[in-house]
């Protein structure tokens, strides 16, 4: 048996619909009600869970693999194998000022909010930065408007919310998509069957 943790939210849809195409009964997932861990098929369980958590359980063993945002993968990190990009979730990080501002007139002195505190300090360690970060939880466009932040560092899909709110993206910071991660010691124990099931996936990802 396999067990995949699954990004609950914006990916589960589309990871789902992956699993169809490739061939998995994914019945109980379509119909879960508040169940978190579903049946796919006869060999294979799909434990729901936040970002952050599908990476512990990888990490720890619970489960074998997961579906989870590069995202996540950039801000927490862990030891794991990062196998596949399965092409679907793309969107961008992006540094974000309210419009017209001049971010790089200097390179001191600099506040960014984000919910994305390592990305954000690894970011501008880079580019010989020492920025403040403040870590926000809820709408991080909110941080340059009160005065907060001179900056943001968030995920960007079309733009429209940053245009909203008078902040324009400057600079993409990294692309991002939905990965498929292992376990390190389930890559050995379970080699067989988690290279067959990444045939299978890869066949739909690659149409």
């Amino acid at each position: 048996m396999l067990r995949i943790a699954l990004t609950k939210g914006r990916l589960e849809k589309e990871a789902t619909a992956l699993l169809a195409r490739a061939g998995y009964d994914t019945a109980a997932l379509a119909d879960k009600g508040r169940r978190l861990i579903l049946p796919v098929g006869d060999d294979i369980e799909v434990m729901l869970a936040k970002a952050p958590d599908v990476i512990t359980y990888v990490i720890h063993g619970v489960c074998d693999m997961g579906i989870v945002g590069k995202d996540t993968i950039m801000e927490y990190g862990g030891s794991f194998y990062e196998v596949m990009d399965l092409g679907f979730g793309r969107c961008r990080f992006a540094l974000a000022v309210p419009k017209g501002t001049d971010f790089y007139a200097d390179y001191t002195g600099h506040r960014l909010a984000s919910k994305y505190p390592n990305v954000t300090r690894d970011y501008f360690a880079r580019k010989g930065m020492d920025v403040g970060i403040i870590k926000i939880e809820g709408s991080v466009e909110l941080a340059p408007l009160l005065g907060l932040a001179d900056g943001i560092i968030d995920i960007v899909e079309t733009g429209n919310t940053l245009k909203e709110n008078g902040l324009e993206a400057i600079e993409d910071v990294a692309a991002l998509s939905a990965r498929l991660i292992v376990n390190t010691a389930a890559m050995k124990l379970k080699n067989h069957d988690i290279e067959a099931f990444i045939e299978n996936v890869s066949r739909e990802v690659a149409l």
